[in-house]
């Protein structure tokens, strides 16, 4: 398959989860490398290295421009230079999103999106999911260009290669014109006393049928009873009464947690399509033919408000 390279993406010296379940694919599939834009890969490279990644090929300090028009400019440089990656795999991320897109108006190449699975079909083949996840698509690149994918999170799992520090090599920038000047100012950042949704074991969704937007507490007191994460339907975040950070579904974050909890999810199918890989799934709601009770391992009938009380009594007296 040759060389496969990977956008690797880190805060605060630690490597994104999606980053090191891309590169396990990519040490599947062929010889894994990193790109990085930013001026801290030494303080990544062990973590890397461990994940199958041999070297980083990293821009330097970006002097708080945006990552995408740097590494997407570098990128399309080096490939130009000579540089040949069959592959380039990015996370369906805003960074991975925006590199991604320069890159293919630089390229003048497509870009395969919001891909679930990467075979080796004498060429990097992606499966995408339609009609809501209803239906796969395949789609592989017959140009002569690396094939860009971006692969939706927890698509793969995360393992230890084993691997020792990988190299680190410099990915020249070139001028960026105007498109360089943005710099940015500030970051948000939602804060969290517990862990974040997309990593949490546990994962605690509810959904219209809490009825109003008090009633969430539930939702959030036992996600924090059992040391897990609250999440939330589209119906309810549209609603206005959690913010879009919380939504679980095609459209927000996808979670493959130990055990999943729908409370008062009917389950649309773009809910399920971010949910469905979870190892135990419980669904709690009062009609027996909702669709959340197809992919359900243990399903409960009966009213939410009655049962989520009984079950954080339960808890609060173990």
């Amino acid at each position: 398959m040759g060389t496969i390279w990977v956008h690797a993406e880190a805060s605060d010296g630690k490597v994104a989860s999606i980053t090191l379940e891309l590169l396990a694919k990519a040490r599947e599939l062929g010889d894994a490398e990193a790109v990085y834009a930013g001026a801290d890969a030494d303080a990544i490279a062990a973590e890397l290295g461990e994940h199958g990644a041999t070297k980083v090929h990293a821009t330097g300090d970006l002097d708080g421009g945006l990552v995408g028009p740097a590494l997407a400019g570098a990128l399309a440089a080096a490939i130009a230079g000579g540089a040949a990656p069959s592959a380039i795999l990015f996370g369906t991320t805003q960074d991975g999103r925006d590199t991604a897109g320069r890159l293919s108006v630089k390229l003048d190449a497509p870009v395969i999106t919001n891909v679930v699975d990467l075979t080796d079909d004498g060429g990097l083949v992606g499966t995408e999911p339609v009609f809501g996840g209803t239906t796969n698509v395949k789609t592989k690149f017959t140009a002569d260009t690396p094939g860009i994918f971006l692969v939706r999170p927890k698509s793969f799992t995360a393992e230890s290669a084993g691997g020792g520090v990988a190299a680190v090599e410099a990915l020249s920038v070139p001028d960026l014109g105007a498109t360089g000047a943005a710099k940015v100012q500030s970051r948000f950042v939602e804060e969290s006393d517990g862990p974040k949704l997309d990593e949490a074991a546990v994962v605690v969704s509810g959904g219209r049928g809490l009825g109003e937007a008090d009633k969430f507490e539930m939702v959030e007191a036992l996600a924090k009873q059992l040391g897990g994460a609250a999440g939330a339907s589209r119906a309810i975040v549209d609603a206005g009464w959690v913010p879009y950070s919380m939504q679980v579904g095609q459209t927000g974050k996808v979670v493959k947690p130990d055990v999943y909890i729908a409370a008062g999810i009917s389950g649309a199918t773009q809910h399920m399509v971010g949910m469905k890989g979870s190892k135990t799934i419980i669904a709690i709601n009062k009609d027996p033919e909702a669709p959340i009770f197809s992919i359900a391992d243990l399903g409960i009938v009966g009213d939410v408000h009655k049962v989520m009380p009984a079950l954080l009594e339960a808890l609060a007296n173990r």
